[in-house]
Order: C-alpha cells, then sequence, then structure tokens
C-alpha cells in the first residue's frame, strides 16, 4: 500500500470504520460482563446443584476474551486491505477459539474438588479426601495436553514427529526429571498407604501441623503458628508420619510430689481418691487409669497418674487435663497435706539452716 493511497479519505474512512468495530466489541464484551453474565450467574445459582455457577464461573473470562478475538475478525473482514480468508489467519483464528475453550475446561477442572465432594455428600460412592486435589490436578493435566495436541494439529505442526523427537530425548529428559519423577511417586505413596488425608494433624521430622493439600509434587502443611510449609512428596513418602488426628483417645501423665512429713493415711487417702475421680469422671477412658506411689525423691514422694482422656482434640484435651488438675488439687487441700517445693538443707557453724529452690 501506497503512502498517498494510506492517506486517501477512503481508506481512512474504512479504517476507522474497521477500528470502530472493534472497538464496539470491547464495548460489548464489558456489556457482556456487567449485565448478561451476572444475570446468567444469579439464575444458574438458583439450580438444584452447584455445577452450572461452577461452569460460568471457569468459562467467564474464556467468553470475555471470545468478545476480542470476534472483534478482531469481523473488522478484518470489513478492512479491504487484509486478508480474511487467508489460511494462516483462519488457522490463528481456530487455534484462538480452541485455546480459550481448553482455558475453560482448565478452570472448570481446578474447581473439580467441589465436584468430587458434592459426590461424596450426595452419593454412596466415596473418594478419600486426599484423592480430591490431586484427581483435579490429573484433570488439568489432561485438558492441557489436549489443548496442545489439538491447537498443533490445527497449525498442520506433526505431533508423530514431536514425540518422535520426545524419544530421542528420553534419556536426556528423564535425568532431568529424576527429582520430579520421584515426587510424583511419592505423592502416589503417600495416596494409596494413605498415612494422612486433608485436614489431619500429622507430624515428620520436617514438619508438624494440619494437612491442607497433596499435588504431584509436594504435600503443604499448615503449621500451628500459622505458616504453610511445602514438603516434596519423595521427602515425605520417606518419613515416619505421625498422625495424631488418627489417635482413638489422648494420654496424660505426671507426678505430684508430697512432703514426707504428710501421714501414710492421708497419702493412701489421696491416691484412693484421684483413683475414683478419674473413675467417675465420663471424659476420662476407662480401661487405663493408674494412681500410684512410685518413687522416693529427696524432698518428698511421687504420686504417679497415667490416664487418657476419650477426645483427641487439642482444645478439648487442655479443658479435661485442667478441670482434671483443679479437682486435684480441691482433693489436696481437703485432705490438708502439703505439697513437696525443692529445698536444701545446709549446716552453717552446726546450725541447721533450711533452703528453698524456686
Amino acid at each position: 500500500m501506497t503512502w498517498e493511497l494510506f492517506l486517501s479519505e477512503q481508506h481512512l474512512k474504512k479504517l476507522g470504520i474497521a477500528i470502530g468495530i472493534f472497538l464496539l466489541f470491547l464495548l460489548l464484551r464489558k456489556i457482556f460482563a456487567k449485565y448478561i453474565y451476572s444475570f446468567l450467574l444469579r439464575i444458574s445459582k438458583k439450580a438444584p446443584n452447584d455445577f452450572f455457577s461452577y461452569l460460568f464461573e471457569s468459562f467467564k473470562k474464556p467468553l470475555q476474551w471470545l468478545f476480542i478475538i470476534i472483534g478482531l475478525y469481523v473488522a478484518v473482514r470489513y478492512y479491504p486491505y487484509l486478508n480474511h480468508e487467508s489460511a494462516s489467519f483462519s488457522k490463528l483464528l481456530r487455534a484462538s477459539i480452541i485455546a480459550l475453550i481448553g482455558w475453560g475446561f482448565f478452570n472448570l477442572s481446578s474447581g473439580s474438588h467441589h465436584l468430587f465432594r458434592k459426590i461424596n455428600e450426595t452419593t454412596s460412592v466415596k473418594i478419600d479426601d486426599i484423592l480430591i486435589p490431586f484427581l483435579s490436578r490429573i484433570l488439568q493435566f489432561i485438558v492441557i495436553a489436549l489443548t496442545i495436541s489439538v491447537i498443533l494439529q490445527e497449525l498442520d505442526y506433526k505431533i508423530d514427529g514431536f514425540i518422535a523427537g520426545l524419544g530421542l530425548g528420553g534419556l536426556a529428559i528423564s535425568l532431568a526429571a529424576k527429582e520430579a519423577l520421584a515426587n510424583l511417586f511419592g505423592g502416589i505413596v503417600l495416596i494409596t498407604e494413605k498415612p494422612f488425608t486433608i485436614g489431619d494433624w500429622v507430624m515428620t521430622p520436617s514438619v508438624e501441623g494440619t494437612v491442607e493439600d497433596i499435588s504431584f509434587r509436594s504435600t503443604k502443611i499448615r503449621t500451628f503458628s500459622q505458616a504453610v510449609v511445602t514438603v516434596p512428596n519423595a521427602t515425605l513418602a520417606n518419613e515416619p508420619i505421625t498422625n495424631w488426628s488418627k489417635m482413638g483417645k489422648r494420654q496424660i501423665k505426671f507426678t505430684i510430689r508430697l512432703t514426707y512429713d504428710n501421714p501414710v493415711s492421708k497419702i493412701k487417702r489421696i491416691v484412693q481418691r484421684i483413683e475414683q475421680l478419674l473413675k467417675s469422671n465420663p471424659d476420662i477412658h476407662p480401661e487405663t487409669i493408674l494412681v500410684s506411689v512410685d518413687t522416693y525423691q529427696e524432698d518428698g514422694i511421687d504420686i504417679f497418674l497415667y490416664f487418657f482422656t476419650n477426645t483427641t482434640d487439642w482444645e478439648e484435651y487442655l479443658n479435661i487435663r485442667q478441670q482434671i488438675n483443679l479437682d486435684i488439687l480441691e482433693i489436696i487441700d481437703n485432705e490438708d497435706v502439703t505439697i513437696a517445693i525443692p529445698s536444701r538443707r545446709l549446716l552453717m557453724n552446726d546450725k541447721e539452716v533450711d533452703s528453698q529452690n524456686g
């Protein structure tokens, strides 16, 4: 196109109309996002399930970009100096639409964990919570692979040659992906053996906290200080894992030290009353309750207590332990016995002096 033709009134008019068409579709995109899409989303929320809401949310951005692609196509079609029928333009247009469709399904697969949890709630089919994020990522991978394959085919790229090329460099790829494969197989081990599930409180040599997510590469654990620690699956699969959430009961073990000047009869009564207190408490597991005079120490006699709470919840456990301690203090106060305080007896100038540590 010559400079004179470019500056001609007829050309500038057509160029202005083409740009106006494209800007019109940009305006339609905003109208769609603000009114039509919002209306469809409100209607979808009235459906008996959340599928249509997830569907509209997933395709929101791709649909907005579709207006841009259509606007570009219409503008190019109107503009006489660009060939909208060329093979390259048509292929690029179709590849863009395929990419938008793949984008939407990728977003939908990202939210598929909601669908799997809904299946757990409404049907007899039960999917372990630890499998749900893993299945979502598998769906994402499948969507990406299919989308790339279709786009490459649309652009006349020989996929067979591409796969063959991967075969030639397979050794280099396998060496580079050694760690990634180790993490992948570690994730498979964690899923198949099920040492924990999402929401469990676990402890390993690396970290202690609540399991939030598991992916192909790693597992995310939120510590009690609210930090998120990402542990590679290969590391986690080779470590001892303590799952505190799987406890059927929770242990309490401590000693009470009484002074030697307490009468033996009162010490016996203290042991009996504490044992009866624990046996009559519905929050204490009845199978293992041990209360006994244990050892002689320098400054007193130790009474050993060993029992379990029925609950494993941390907050409930602390409340039960607190109430037990208060009840034991009340028994000690009622029996008028003395709790031993670490002390030493020194001789200074033939005089006996008592000193307490604390």
